[in-house]
């Protein structure tokens, strides 16, 4: 049986609805077929050693930026990076896929705790024995965006894309913190 959460007006706390079946994204790889299979084993596994039977979530792979995958408990979602999934396939079904599904295992048994605290903690180890790292080590190069050319008297400084357009619309100026010279967009 499947359920989503669904947060109705007025309520503190969410309440839950049974749906048909959650939300998952189409596969466009095998990698992401595979993160799909290990979050369902992933929750079978959880529910032999707990007794009891959990939610599923809706996933999806169209997180940006540098984090792998984020969890998003009140929803009951999913999140991956589908490029940096595609460099390192084998971390996620690993590592990455675990630790999201323990954030939203960790809500469902005991409500509203810190994300990354012992109760988290506690079920990385006996569910996955993994130790619980709260961020990866995954090369994110391919993902970070390419910073813009400034220079001052002492050299070349890259600033990133949102200080740039800061820049762009006056809305802010930078100094360098060798010289304290103005940065100026380099030609």
């Amino acid at each position: 049986m499947f359920a989503r959460v669904k947060r109705l007006a007025g309520l503190a706390k969410p309440t839950i609805t049974n749906t048909s079946h959650p939300v998952i994204a189409l596969p466009a790889s095998e990698q992401q077929a595979a993160v799909i299979a290990r979050v369902e084993s992933s929750y079978q596994h959880a529910e032999q050693q707990l007794g009891r039977v959990f939610i599923r979530p809706s996933i999806h792979f169209k997180l940006r930026g540098k984090a792998a995958g984020t969890a998003h408990p009140v929803t009951q979602q999913l999140r991956f990076n589908a490029v940096l999934l595609e460099e390192n396939p084998q971390h996620f079904l690993t590592d990455v896929v675990p630790h999201e599904v323990c954030h939203l295992l960790t809500a469902q048994l005991y409500g509203r705790v810190k994300p990354h605290g012992h109760e988290w903690k506690r079920l990385m180890q006996q569910l996955f024995g993994l130790n619980g790292d709260v961020t990866h080590r995954l090369d994110v190069s391919s993902v970070t965006p390419k910073g813009v050319a400034y220079q001052c008297r002492c050299g070349s400084v890259e600033l990133s894309v949102r200080r740039h357009n800061k820049v762009v619309r006056q809305q802010a100026q930078y100094l360098c913190r060798r010289c304290g010279e103005q940065l100026v967009q380099s030609r």
